[in-house]
């Protein structure tokens, strides 16, 4: 549970900042039990962030995996792309460079009105990074966020001074302040398929996930801790098919 003000090199946040209005109703939580392809969920996404906005719809965190790809945030680098045909590769909106996603993996999209909670993308992005560091301590995992870097890191001193590890990932976009893309949490994914890519334009570090470190879990029990973070940062949530 976040305790107390963040700062980061965004802006800082504080507990309540991302609550909802009074009288708004819980998050719908969703989770889908196979792998979802990746054209289709963005369109799923695109549809419901505008009913949202609209006012026809509920707030929703929907869990899924992809069959293996890579993405292309707005801010991707030709050159970051090693393997251009190992897998199928998307061209996004939301922010950021080049990333993976694949069974074993969590990703969460978020689709929030942030007019109703606080409109501001820097402190929104910190208060993605409180949740995932939340979940993670659930399973006894420092995660840490980083100034200049977007995402959740991991310490590695095994692998040499300053070695660092992305454990999960953030990249958004935001329409009509509804907020839509999100996080992915590495659980169990194959880590080799990452070398195909310079995944987030950082070439200095590498990626791990809870089974690489050690951590034994379930997609569920992911699921579970994710909920529990997410409710005292962002309210409610109430679990639909």
């Amino acid at each position: 549970m976040v305790k107390e003000t963040v700062m980061t090199g965004r802006l800082a946040f504080s507990p309540s900042d991302f609550l909802p209005d009074a009288g708004s109703g819980p998050v719908e939580w969703r989770i889908e039990d196979v792998p979802v392809p990746y054209a289709e969920a963005v369109v799923a996404m695109e549809a419901r962030a505008a009913a949202i906005a609209a006012g026809q719809a509920r707030e929703q965190v929907w869990l899924l995996e992809h069959p293996p790809l890579y993405t292309a945030g707005t801010s991707a680098r030709e050159a970051d792309l090693v393997e251009p045909d190992r897998f199928p590769v998307h061209r996004t909106g939301r922010g950021g460079q080049f990333t993976y996603h694949g069974p074993g993996q969590r990703v969460a999209y978020v689709m929030l009105d942030l007019s109703r909670r606080r409109p501001d993308l820097r402190a929104y992005v910190a208060a993605l990074e409180a949740w995932i560091i939340a979940t993670l301590d659930a399973f006894n995992v420092a995660g840490e966020r980083r100034a200049d870097r977007v995402g959740v890191w991991m310490r590695r001193p095994e692998k040499g001074e300053g070695a660092e590890d992305k454990i999960a990932a953030i990249g958004i976009r935001v329409r009509r302040w509804v907020s839509f893309h999100g996080i992915s949490l590495n659980v169990e994914p194959d880590l080799t398929h990452y070398s195909g890519i310079v995944p987030c334009g950082i070439a200095g570090h590498g990626v791990t996930s809870l089974v690489d470190l050690g951590r034994l879990v379930t997609m569920p029990e992911v699921d579970m801790q994710l909920r529990a973070a997410f409710e005292p940062i962002f309210g409610a949530t109430r679990l639909v098919d």
